[in-house]
């Protein structure tokens, strides 16, 4: 299956995020807890998520996973339990949308991979994935996900 892959350029990006590590089988059940923590921290402040929530992947290691879980916002907030200020750094990325099971990502991942290496481009080494929908409101064949890895 093919995807359509763009190089998109995007200024850096405010976020609240929860960063932790964690094992393949236990993210679904870290992701939840960490959007639970964030959203309740972001409904204290009156904010509303600027866009889609991410899981960002500073490794690909299933076993040692080295994970952030966030939401992107308007601006900069201060740190409240365990919910840190950060961002996404700005510059270019390679970008795609999957349609699909999260468990089918593979395919596309190294389509990206083989793209960003036939265009001369590295990746940094962390993989984001905005999550569109969740498997509690569509079935898994009609999730939406997209893929950025940030380029050097």
């Amino acid at each position: 299956m093919l995807f359509k892959i763009e190089l998109l350029e995007q200024q850096a990006q405010p976020v609240l995020a929860v960063k932790t590590k964690t094992r393949m089988e236990d993210l679904p059940r870290i992701i939840g807890e960490s959007y639970g923590k964030i959203m309740g921290y972001m409904s204290e402040l009156g904010e509303q998520p600027a866009d889609a929530p991410y899981t960002a992947y500073y490794n690909l290691d299933m076993e040692n996973l080295d994970v952030e879980m966030g939401f992107p916002v308007s601006k900069a907030f201060p740190d409240k339990d365990g919910v840190k200020a950060a961002e996404i750094p700005g510059g270019k990325f390679a970008c795609s949308i999957f349609k699909g099971p999260y468990s089918s990502m593979e395919g596309a991942y190294n389509q990206m991979f083989k793209w960003i290496e036939e265009n001369g481009y590295q990746s940094t080494g962390v993989y984001y994935e905005y999550y569109y929908n969740a498997p509690s409101e569509v079935p898994e064949s009609e999730l939406l996900t997209r893929i950025v890895m940030p380029l050097k």
